[in-house]
């Protein structure tokens, strides 16, 4: 992207990102997108609008490498919407930046953020104490076994009278 200078100083877009287990997702918010570059590298982003309107400037070292070729951006009427694979998927991103030091323009998306690392751990947790409170249930249950053996009468009426019904 080759930035041409403006009279007016370059400010950065602001933007949120978020982690999942293959792509790493950063909206910049920006009015009316028009005149927008977006140059993804293996190690950076940089992201340029230059219009009539605005000036936008943003160059982020990413925290690890991405596929640029299954990496993309979308521009929409408020957003622009960039999406990068992960070069390891699987690895959480703690922060989306190389440098500890975050940038005052990015922030995390916490509406769209989910801790995916413990999912399935925390899915086990579920399923064990839904089996525990099964055998707890069980083993409270003193009472003698009730006698279902007028079961077999009442499905045989049904089946037969369905049958009936079908014979119509």
């Amino acid at each position: 992207i080759r930035h041409t200078p403006s009279q007016r100083p370059l400010q950065p877009a602001h933007a949120l990102w978020f982690d999942r287990k293959k792509y790493v997702t950063i909206n910049f918010a920006v009015q009316k997108p028009t005149g927008v570059q977006v140059d993804i590298q293996p190690d950076k982003m940089i992201f340029c609008k230059n219009d009539t309107d605005d000036v936008f400037y943003n160059e982020l070292h990413f925290y690890d490498k991405v596929q640029i070729h299954d990496s993309r951006e979308t521009v929409h009427e408020r957003t622009i919407h960039v999406l990068l694979r992960k070069m390891k998927p699987d690895v959480a991103w703690p922060r989306v930046q190389k440098d500890p030091a975050k940038p005052s323009w990015i922030s995390v998306d916490f509406d769209n953020w989910r801790d995916w690392e413990h999912e399935e751990d925390e899915g086990k947790a579920e399923y064990d104490q839904y089996v525990d409170m099964i055998q707890e249930m069980a083993s409270e249950n003193k009472g003698a076994i009730p006698d279902m053996g007028d079961l077999s009468d009442v499905s045989r009426g049904i089946w037969q009278l369905s049958l009936c019904n079908m014979e119509k």
